[in-house]
């Protein structure tokens, strides 16, 4: 993993191209860039995400390119994907800053990935814009097939690259390699994640219900408390909607079932309303085992039976259990929960 080079926002955007010739510079929110993910434009062209593996992409023809980017926190971090190829991370400081993506390229046409490393928790992300020393092309055709994956912080990848010994550090999150997005790819899909570490359908981890769970979150562009953007669900039409949600509102104990079914039967409702044309997959997720998991199946399967729509799938997971560091899927079992799930929503899916 590479720390990415970066300049703080006075330096010259020629001397980070090479320093002779003109630069060309495009906006982040304009035609030039195509985008994955839940994103806010911003008044002077930029884009605002917050969600882990909100992604943009970038044709162009030179040699470099570079960043204009901010965060709000201290935690925030990118992933940088040349011509389909991982080539760096980059921390995005507070503030704003440049950051040199790529640099030294053969000549002729390249794409380039930005995806969000981070969790909304660690901080709201801005891109400004991106110089090149070449000419920026047609952005990249993305997939027309498109899947949504709601859950909690094993759909955002946490922990996922942990290099122990050590406490957490906020590197170790990896969506690009999360069960979500390697399912996607192997299906020909455009991917949401739309995932809040901590959260669940009735109640947070620690038994709050007064935080942002996931019928609150979904409705969201950024689900930041203080600054909380919405999301207009008309701009994602998803073909498949997967939620694995319920590992947090376990953890306290089991959930009065009343109450869950009743509340997965009305956000089941509202996905059915927002995406008539998408089929729903319910599933439990990686952690929950034993009674606490076989508790989640049969509320799953009563919020099947209530909802009595034909759009309305269970896939049922299997457990992995993490290592002695932590309780997270490995970068493995996401490889593993990733094959678990491609087959039978291939099969759904007819794809």
């Amino acid at each position: 993993m590479l720390p990415g080079r970066w300049l703080a926002a006075g330096a010259t955007l020629a001397a980070l191209c090479g320093g002779a010739g003109a630069a060309e510079v495009v906006l982040a929110g304009g035609d030039a860039v195509a985008r994955m993910g839940r994103m806010v434009d911003t008044a002077d062209g930029g884009v605002r995400f917050a969600y882990p593996g909100v992604s943009s992409f970038l044709r162009f023809d030179g040699r470099e390119l570079v960043l204009d980017a901010s965060t709000t926190g201290d935690s925030s971090y990118l992933d940088v994907i040349v011509d389909g190829t991982f080539a760096q991370s980059v921390h995005v400081p507070r503030g704003r800053a440049f950051h040199v993506l790529a640099s030294g390229l053969p000549a002729g046409p390249h794409t380039v990935q930005v995806l969000h490393r981070s969790e909304t928790w660690h901080g709201v992300v801005t891109l400004h814009g991106f110089t090149t020393d070449g000419h920026v092309l047609a952005p990249p055709a993305l997939p027309s097939r498109r899947v949504l994956f709601l859950g909690d912080s094993v759909t955002c990848g946490e922990a996922l690259e942990r290099t122990p010994p050590g406490p957490k550090q906020p590197v170790w999150w990896n969506p690009r390699l999360s069960y979500g997005m390697l399912a996607g790819a192997a299906l020909g899909a455009q991917v949401q994640l739309v995932c809040h570490g901590g959260r669940g359908l009735v109640r947070s981890w620690n038994g709050r219900t007064d935080e942002f769970n996931l019928d609150r979150f979904y409705e969201l562009a950024i689900a930041a408390p203080d600054a909380p953007a919405p999301w207009h669900q008309q701009r994602y039409a998803p073909d498949l909607i997967v939620s694995a949600i319920g590992t947090n509102d376990f953890n306290g104990g089991i959930p009065d079932r009343t109450q869950y079914v009743d509340a997965y039967v009305a956000f089941v409702h509202t996905l059915l309303r927002d995406h008539p044309q998408a089929r729903i997959v319910l599933t439990e997720g990686a952690i929950l085992h034993g009674d606490k998991k076989a508790a989640l199946t049969a509320y799953i399967a009563a919020v099947i039976a209530r909802t009595g729509n034909p759009r309305v799938h269970h896939i049922p997971s299997r457990h992995y259990p993490g290592d002695a560091q932590d309780a997270h899927p490995t970068r493995d079992q996401h490889q593993q929960m990733a094959d678990d799930l491609v087959p039978p929503l291939r099969q759904l899916m007819s794809w």
